[in-house]
């Protein structure tokens, strides 16, 4: 499976993982700024809505969780960023309209 098509699978895979607060999946929330997969191992660099955010421990557990589910992933990393901050301009359609940000 070429590096692409993994990238394309773990955007699939994290699409489970829900923010608890909004109810929403992180990829649809626009909260991952990069997928990187280079052969067995990930490193994804994402934000959350908000730098403060009381459950960014559990989020960033369940990303790592999640990815480990893979067969093919060995090492999954999560480093997260407020650089750029997150807005709602990155919300997917869905989430907009969940959101009521029409």
């Amino acid at each position: 499976m070429s590096e692409e098509a993994r990238a394309h699978e773990v955007l699939d895979v994290l699409r489970g993982v829900v923010d608890p607060e909004l109810g929403i999946d992180i990829v649809s929330l626009g909260l991952l700024y990069r997928v990187a997969v280079d052969e067995d191992d990930v490193a994804i660099v994402m934000t959350l809505t908000v730098p403060g955010c009381p459950m960014h421990e559990t989020i960033v557990r369940d990303v790592k969780s999640t990815l480990q589910r893979l067969p093919w992933v060995r090492n999954a990393e999560v480093d997260l960023t407020f650089e750029p901050p997150w807005s709602t301009e990155r919300l997917s359609d869905d989430a907009r309209r969940a959101l009521g940000h029409t």
